[in-house]
């Protein structure tokens, strides 16, 4: 969701996470990946203004950080 938010390919996430564009698809198709790729991508996102939401009752979810 916070690729789709900020218009990323796959590819530029993969970049800018540093890792490889396929372990991005098998994340994104729900596979298994280690949590530190994890990690790589969330700091990627939030770097870029991501920002993640926790669940509060109705869902975790992400929004664009306001400049």
């Amino acid at each position: 969701m916070g690729r789709a938010a900020l218009g990323w390919s796959t590819s530029q996430l993969a970049e800018a996470a540093s890792v490889g564009r396929n372990t991005v698809t098998r994340y994104e198709a729900g596979g298994d990946i280690r949590l530190s790729t994890v990690d790589k991508m969330r700091s990627a996102l939030e770097a870029a203004g991501v920002v993640f939401i926790p669940e509060n009752g109705g869902g975790a979810g992400v929004r664009l950080r306001k400049e």
